[in-house]
């Protein structure tokens, strides 16, 4: 008789408990393993190292920084001044980004021929010819992206300086390049920017940057790392005497802002004046309490508002409304430079009721363009204008190589490459570099007066008091107040 294996014998209940127990077990023993080794791999992976990145080049959120700030940094691959752009231009970064000099050189030239007010690639076509032979290294770091018109101005006096050395020997026979870095004025990228600087040992100096809240955040990890650093437009009082590597050719912003209060107490007869800052910028927080020091002083009197251009809730209409209605007899203006539209606003829905002052941050072509006859009169102090260097040959040279007269930031940023340029010239190391431009006899020339530090790092200067006037390009320009 065959066995009937459809009806096979069942295993005992105890079989299924038992079993069961031991699933439990083992998922209780090996399951928080498998999940924990599970979320270390989606940690771990958020960060993947490329060529030449460590774990120090990610930002907090877990991505890489040194590519985005590769980016953002150019020596003559790429372009960074799209606004500046020229088939030429396009065709020079791309052989300067194969070692193809000699290509490079032929194509920046000719871009120059089509568009001589560029820069960038003034400084693209020095370094292509420096790349032959053996050259000094410095960076110039501005808000190309945020600002490209201030980041112009400055470039344009690094591009004169640089070119100058380089057509009449160099260094010591050694030629400058000049490595162009956008920054945006923004604190996290500075930071970054800051830290890739450091790290390449090539590079014998910093000119920037260039608001001083971006001063500020890059200053600390030069003077730890002992890279010079030359800002050519930071005026917040918190950079004076930061570092013995932090140096600056403007003046400290009591020069600058206590002219301006004498003259409106005691020429223009306002002593009672209401002020509308940014308390996001500290160069502007440095002038208004310099300035309501110095108004004080000259028996003026601060009229109590609440007027913050960095503020969502900024009203110019409130903002005047309040300052008339608490007898306000002037306004001083005191905007951070990616912010001077509030400053115009305000100025619009004044018009020219109040009599206006301003920080020197509201000397741009900005303010002319936008603000037109609201801005007339406006007056603020500088630290240079062509008009009042007649003796210098910079105007003249600035003249002629841009096409028209260049502004203070244009003079400061050569200043500060000048001032690099005779520290080289003296040593080549970085720490060298430092010691000649603290030495106390260190002068070298600059667009008007020589350039000289302080034992602060500050320059010693002194200001200029300019008026917006009819005339110029757009129809208004600024003019030494007579």
């Amino acid at each position: 008789m065959s066995q009937d294996t459809s009806k096979r014998k069942s295993p005992p209940p105890i079989f299924f408990i038992v079993a069961l127990g031991l699933i439990a077990f083992g998922a209780y023993k090996f399951l928080p393993g498998l999940l924990a080794s599970k979320s270390s791999d989606i940690s771990t992976s958020t960060f993947t190292p490329t060529s030449g990145a460590s774990p120090s080049d990610a930002s907090p959120s877990g991505t890489i920084a040194s590519g985005t700030i590769a980016n953002r940094i150019s020596l003559g691959n790429q372009i960074l001044l799209t606004s500046q752009t020229t088939a030429a231009k396009e065709a020079g970064v791309k052989a300067f980004a194969k070692g193809d000099y000699q290509s490079a050189v032929q194509n920046f030239q000719a871009s120059l021929q089509q568009n001589r007010n560029d820069p960038e690639t003034i400084i693209y076509l020095n370094n292509a010819t420096a790349s032959k032979g053996s050259f000094l290294k410095i960076a110039v770091s501005v808000p190309i992206g945020s600002n490209p018109n201030v980041a112009q101005e400055i470039l344009r006096g690094v591009a004169q300086a640089q070119d100058e050395i380089n057509t009449s020997g160099g260094i010591n026979q050694v030629k400058l390049q000049v490595e162009i870095v956008n920054d945006d004025n923004s604190p996290e990228v500075v930071r970054e920017v800051a830290k890739t600087l450091t790290n390449d040992q090539n590079i014998l100096a910093v000119i920037g940057h260039n608001a001083s809240n971006a001063s500020l955040e890059a200053a600390p990890i030069y003077q730890q790392e002992k890279l010079v650093m030359v800002t050519p437009t930071s005026f917040a009082n918190n950079l004076s005497g930061f570092g013995s590597y932090i140096f600056r050719t403007v003046p400290n912003i009591s020069v600058m802002a206590a002219p301006l209060a004498e003259y409106a107490v005691k020429t223009a007869g306002k002593t009672n004046i209401a002020i509308c800052y940014d308390s996001q910028a500290p160069d502007n927080i440095s002038f208004k309490d310099e300035f309501v020091a110095a108004l004080t002083a000259a028996g003026g009197k601060l009229v109590p508002t609440v007027c913050d251009f960095s503020l969502p809730s900024f009203n110019p209409n409130i903002a005047l409304a309040d300052a008339v209605s608490k007898g306000a007899q002037a306004l001083m203006l005191a905007p951070h430079i990616d912010r001077i539209d509030r400053a115009i606003s305000l100025a619009r829905i004044n018009q020219g009721k109040l009599p206006l002052y301003g920080s020197t941050t509201l000397y741009t072509f900005q303010t002319l363009k936008e603000g037109q006859s609201d801005v007339n009169g406006l007056v603020l102090p500088v630290p240079w204008h062509p008009e009042t260097n007649p003796g210098s040959p910079f105007p003249e040279n600035a003249r002629r190589r841009w096409g028209g007269n260049v502004n203070w930031r244009t003079a400061t940023s050569f200043d500060a490459t000048q001032a690099v340029i005779a520290g080289l010239r003296q040593s080549t190391t970085r720490e060298g570099l430092q010691q000649a431009l603290r030495n106390t006899s260190f002068s070298t020339a600059g667009s008007s007066e020589d350039v000289k530090f302080l034992p602060t790092g500050d320059r010693a200067g002194k200001p200029i008091l300019v008026q917006v006037k009819q005339g110029g390009s757009t129809g208004y320009n600024f003019v030494p107040l007579r």
